[in-house]
């Protein structure tokens, strides 16, 4: 952006009209070569094999709101890339995102959105409702679908507690999105990534509406943990290194991580009732 600033120092024009509450929108005609999707790559590359990718998240929703959990490993092929990466983030004071595929735009992205929901709330005075924040994170996600056709592909899940829910009983809900940046809401619970597919299998023998947060957080432990037994891209309760799931909560309170203190006791739970159930 040097080439736009005049010999007195001052900000192009651009900085100082009046804008958007986008921050993204605004970034797009400041600086697009900072969206996570806009770096050019070589023709015919296909750049799947040369980053970390992370897997596996789960969400629910709650009496009181959503939890979210995400494992703590990172492939490159077939190496393990990271043993301790963290995928789940508060997006903002109510709602939760989760990340799946490759990991640096991924947390990228994750950076931008946070950045996204901020500026709108300074911009506009009010906080953005839950769908419009699910909404702004499709476009993100379609954004980066040039990237995504290259093998750099991101796929997030949201989750957030609503501040205005249509039915009062239903307070948690969840998102998910396709790499085209469709949008999906769903129901009860919802998992993406490698293991997904084992971590869903577990939910839905044990998931009920209406469960309490505590009880949330263990079925999600519990998720993890089948995923991991099934998936090498999925890590699992490291106990040896003390490397546990990040889980977080969105409740009327705000959002919540658990401390390690409490992911631990809850990991070791789990791990010991496996010693004694395997098949859980």
């Amino acid at each position: 952006m040097a080439k736009d600033f005049d010999p007195s120092g001052r900000l192009p024009d651009i900085f100082t009209n009046a804008g958007t509450s986008s921050f993204t929108q605004f970034l797009t005609h400041a600086a697009p070569e900072l969206l996570p999707g806009r770096r050019p790559l070589p023709p015919g590359l296909s750049a799947g094999g040369v980053a970390p990718h992370g897997t596996t998240i789960v969400a629910l929703t709650t009496a009181e709101g959503v939890v979210m959990a995400g494992d703590r490993r990172a492939t490159m092929g077939n190496l393990i890339a990271s043993r301790d990466i963290e995928k789940v983030y508060p997006a903002d004071m109510y709602s939760l995102i989760g990340i799946a595929g490759t990991a640096g735009i991924g947390i990228e992205l994750m950076r931008l959105f946070q950045v996204e929901l901020e500026h709108y709330e300074k911009i506009e005075g009010i906080m953005l409702s839950l769908d419009g924040k699910a909404n702004r994170l499709a476009g993100m996600v379609r954004g980066n679908l040039g990237a995504a056709l290259q093998g750099l592909a991101v796929v997030p899940l949201f989750a957030g507690y609503d501040l205005a829910p249509s039915d009062p009983a239903k307070v948690g809900r969840i998102w998910s999105f396709d790499v085209a940046g469709g949008l999906y809401e769903e129901t009860g619970y919802d998992s993406i990534g490698s293991g997904s597919l084992f971590a869903k299998s577990a939910l839905k023998k044990k998931y009920r509406q209406g469960i309490s947060t505590d009880e949330a957080v263990r079925l999600a432990v519990e998720a993890l943990y089948d995923a991991a037994d099934d998936d090498t891209a999925t890590g699992g309760p490291d106990m040896t290194r003390k490397i546990f799931p990040v889980v977080m909560s969105a409740t009327a309170q705000g959002t919540h991580r658990l401390s390690e203190d409490e992911i631990t006791a809850v990991a070791e739970q789990v791990v010991a009732g496996r010693m004694e159930n395997p098949g859980g």
